[in-house]
């Protein structure tokens, strides 16, 4: 796997290209490495990438297996910092790499196209008792991920809505206009592209919940399934190709991009005119 162009103002991926010559001085192929520390050879060419971060718990193997005299183990700390919750953090970090985003979402909107009403919404729900410096710290947090959306082609964003997002009223009637606007926004810019999985569709592909699968310039494609308060980044190329599978055929019964468009433009005009009511 080729190596990319290192930030120098990443910690993750200086340390990554460390554990690249660290590997090769010993002579060993990614997936000879992957296999002593039981993961993937894929796995360790994205923490070579600075695609995946380097746990301390792998830190510590990799320093027992190179014989790297505890330098990963003293370094992976400032790669591993995150200002997401822990369940959250590697996939956010994937998100900035990737070239490619293609997202289910069952319930809510997907939080890189979330509005700062419709995200203090969400995060009040799940956490009724906290204080609102915690709250303005993680509606910040999720509007940080949609600065992403701000280069005109990278990355190449497309969302499936499951209708349930677009009919429940997340904050009432005005914040939800202004969410769906926002969307149409997007989608209207030639920046993101929505479809919508009508209740009408019945039975799907992903019943299970949130699908996100990440495709990247130098590192195998991801995906990421998440449920509440946890989720999972996969890399292993058969799952990989199954929830890609999956991701098709949901797009096979969502609604057209044109129809979908039209779908939430009529929801949005519902809300408004009920604000003002």
């Amino acid at each position: 796997m080729p190596a990319k162009p290192l930030d120098p103002s990443s910690p993750r991926a200086l340390l990554g290209a460390e554990l690249r010559v660290a590997r090769e001085r010993r002579d060993m192929s990614q997936a000879a490495l992957g296999e002593k520390l039981f993961v993937s050879g894929s796995y360790i060419g994205q923490m070579e990438n600075g695609t995946r971060r380097i746990t301390l718990e792998l830190a510590t193997a990799i320093d027992q297996v190179l014989g790297t005299d505890g330098f990963f183990t003293r370094n992976c700390g400032a790669s591993a910092k995150s200002k997401y919750p822990e369940h959250f953090a590697e996939a956010a970090e994937a998100e900035a790499e990737a070239v490619t985003i293609k997202e289910y979402s069952p319930l809510a909107l997907p939080g890189m196209l979330q509005t700062e009403p419709y995200a203090r919404e969400v995060f009040r729900a799940y956490r009724p008792t906290a204080t609102e410096d915690d709250i303005d710290e993680l509606v910040a947090n999720r509007l940080d991920r949609a600065a992403l959306l701000k280069n005109p082609t990278k990355p190449m964003l497309w969302c499936i809505l499951d209708e349930t997002v677009i009919r429940r009223a997340v904050g009432g009637p005005a914040v939800m206009a202004g969410a769906l606007r926002h969307i149409l926004n997007l989608t209207l810019a030639h920046r993101i592209v929505v479809q919508v999985l009508p209740f009408r569709a019945g039975a799907h592909a992903s019943m299970g919940g949130t699908l996100k699968l990440m495709t990247f310039e130098d590192a195998p494609p991801l995906a990421y399934i998440q449920g509440n308060a946890m989720g999972m980044l996969l890399d292993d190329p058969a799952t990989v190709t199954r929830h890609s599978l999956t991701y098709d055929l949901l797009t096979a019964n969502a609604l057209s991009p044109r129809e979908s468009l039209a779908m939430i433009e009529a929801a949005a005009e519902g809300y408004a005119h009920d604000d003002h009511a």
